[in-house]
C-alpha cells in the first residue's frame, strides 16, 4: 500500500537566515559597472556581454509599467538592491561538497530528502548562484542535460544560444530586459528527440541576503517526442527591506514533445515576485503551466503559450492566494499561430482579509486560424467582507471559424456550510479551511502527490487566523 511522505510544512519554515561570506559582490546599485562586473566573474564570451550592455539600455529606456499595479512598484528603488551576490563555488554534485550554511539552508528546506524520495534530478540556487547540481545517471547515459544556465552556457553553446533569448526577446517589457541585463543562476535543461523523463525534475531557489534582488534564468528544450516535468519552489526570510526577484523562463517543445512547468511559491511578504515565463509548442507540441502563487507583497506573473505549430496545445493551471497587504496580479497569455490549436485557462484565486487577487488574461488568434479553440474559466473566492477580487480578461478572436468559451464567477464562503461543518464537530477555522481546498481541489489534483500534499498545508497554514 503507498504511503504519503511525510512532508513537514511550518508557516516560517522559509523564515531563516545565515551571515554569509560572499567572494564575489557586485554591489549596490545598476549601472554599467554592475554589468561588466557580471559578465567578468561568469567569465562570459563577448556576444553574451554585449547582450548584457544591449539589455541594461532597454531596461533604462523602458518606463516603469503604469496602467496597473503601479503604486506597489513605486516603492521598489532599483539604487539601493544588490544584483550578484556568491561564495565563488561551483555547483556541487554531492552534499558533502555544498559549503556548510548553504547546505544547512537546503537541510532545514527539506531538499536532499525529497530528492532521495522522488526526484530525477535537483538544482539548488543560494542567492546568485547554484550551489548544488545533479542528475540521476540513468539520465545522463539518455543524453538529458540538467545543469545550471551558467554551465549550460559555458558546456553546450551550440543548443543553449539557439533557443536563449528567442521565446521571450529582452524588450518584451521592462523586467524582462532587467533580468537580460543581470541574470544568473537558473536552470538549462534539454531533453533529447524521443526521451521521456519520467520523474521530476526540480530546482529549489532561496534568497539568503537582504537588499537583494535574485534574477535566475531557465531554458528547458524538450526535442521531438520527448517528454519532461520540472518543478520550483522559491523562498525568503522576512526582511524588513524589499526583495526582488525577476526571473525569465523559455519553454521550447518541438514536434510531438511535452513540458510540464510547476512552480509552488512560498515568498515572504517582502518580496516584489515580477516573473516573465512563456513557452513554444511547435506541431502537436504541449506545453503545460501548473502555477501555485502563496506569499509576496506583490506577484505579477502570466505564464503564456505561443502554438506555432499545427496541432498544439497550451494550458494554464493558477491558484493565487492574496492575504494581508498583498496583491497576487496573475493570469495566462495564449497566442494561437496554426490551425486546429487548443488552449485552456484554469484560474483559481483565493483573497483573505484585505488581500487582492487579480485576473489578467489575454487570449489571441488572427483571422487567417480555423478549427482554433480556447476554454478560460476564472473562479475567485472572497473570505471576508474586505477583500478584493478583479478580472480582466482580453480576448481578440478574428474571423469565424474559430470557439472561445469564457466563464468567470466570485462568491464568499457560505455561513451556512460552515454553520453545518461546525455541527458536525469541526472548529470554525477548520470548516474554513475545507471549504477553501474544496474551491482548488480539481486544481491540487493537478500536482505530484508530494507537492499537492505541500500545498495543502500551506492553504491550511495561510488560512490560520482568517476568520472572525
Amino acid at each position: 500500500m503507498a504511503t504519503t511522505p511525510d512532508i513537514s510544512i511550518e508557516r516560517d519554515q522559509g523564515n531563516f537566515h545565515y551571515d554569509t561570506t560572499y567572494e564575489f559582490d557586485a554591489g549596490v546599485g545598476l549601472n554599467e559597472e554592475t554589468v561588466d562586473y557580471i559578465s567578468r566573474v561568469k567569465e562570459e564570451d563577448a556576444w553574451m556581454h554585449d547582450f548584457r550592455r544591449k539589455a541594461l539600455k532597454i531596461f533604462h529606456d523602458k518606463p516603469m509599467p503604469t496602467h496597473w499595479a503601479s503604486k506597489d512598484l513605486e516603492n521598489i528603488d532599483f539604487d539601493k538592491i544588490r544584483y550578484y551576490l556568491s561564495k565563488g563555488q561551483r555547483p556541487s554534485r554531492t552534499w558533502d561538497e555544498v559549503p556548510e550554511e548553504v547546505k544547512n539552508t537546503f537541510e532545514r528546506l527539506g531538499i536532499p530528502e525529497k530528492e532521495r524520495a522522488y526526484l530525477a534530478g535537483v538544482e539548488a540556487q543560494f542567492d546568485s548562484e547554484a550551489s548544488y547540481s545533479n542528475m540521476k545517471e540513468e539520465l545522463g547515459k539518455q543524453g538529458v542535460i540538467f545543469v545550471g544556465s551558467t554551465e549550460g552556457l559555458m558546456k553546450h553553446p551550440e543548443i543553449f544560444r539557439k533557443w536563449f533569448g528567442k521565446v521571450i526577446p529582452i524588450g518584451d517589457n521592462k523586467f524582462s530586459a532587467l533580468n537580460s541585463a543581470v541574470f544568473s543562476g537558473g536552470s538549462f535543461i534539454y531533453v533529447p528527440p524521443g526521451v521521456k523523463v519520467k520523474q521530476p525534475l526540480q530546482a529549489y531557489f532561496r534568497i539568503n541576503a537582504e537588499n537583494f534582488g535574485q534574477f535566475e534564468r531557465t531554458l528547458i528544450i524538450a526535442d521531438e517526442g520527448a517528454e519532461v516535468t520540472y518543478m520550483e519552489g522559491c523562498t525568503a526570510p522576512k526582511f524588513e527591506t524589499t526583495t526582488l526577484h525577476s526571473a525569465v523562463v523559455e519553454l521550447v517543445a518541438l514536434k510531438g514533445a511535452k513540458i510540464q512547468y510547476i512552480t509552488v511559491q512560498n515568498w515572504s511578504a517582502n518580496v516584489f515576485n515580477l516573473v516573465t515565463k512563456r513557452g513554444v509548442a511547435m506541431e502537436d507540441a504541449e506545453v503545460k503551466w501548473i502555477d501555485c502563487n502563496i506569499g509576496s507583497r506583490l506577484t505579477m506573473k502570466y505564464p503564456g503559450v505561443v502554438m506555432r505549430g499545427e496541432g498544439a496545445r497550451g494550458e494554464v493551471l493558477s491558484i493565487a492566494l492574496a492575504h494581508d497587504g498583498q496583491h497576487q496580479d496573475t493570469g495566462a497569455k495564449m497566442v494561437h499561430a496554426a490551425d486546429n490549436t487548443t488552449s485552456n485557462i484554469t484560474s483559481k484565486s483565493i483573497s483573505i482579509g484585505q488581500g487582492r487577487s487579480t485576473y489578467r488574461g489575454i487570449v489571441a488568434m488572427p483571422k487567417h486560424l480555423k478549427r482554433c479553440k480556447n476554454n478560460t474559466e476564472c473562479d475567485a473566492l472572497l473570505i471576508n467582507t474586505n477583500s478584493r477580487t478583479d478580472t480582466y480578461p482580453a480576448i481578440t478572436v478574428r474571423g469565424n471559424r474559430n470557439t472561445v468559451q469564457h466563464e468567470a464567477s466570485v462568491s464568499k464562503v457560505s455561513a451556512e456550510q460552515i454553520f453545518y461543518m461546525m455541527q458536525r464537530g469541526l472548529s470554525e477555522e477548520e470548516a474554513m479551511s475545507l471549504s477553501v481546498n474544496g474551491f482548488v481541489n480539481d486544481l491540487i489534483r493537478e500536482f505530484p502527490m508530494e507537492y499537492s500534499v505541500e500545498l495543502k498545508r500551506l492553504i491550511d497554514l495561510e488560512m490560520e487566523g482568517s476568520v472572525g
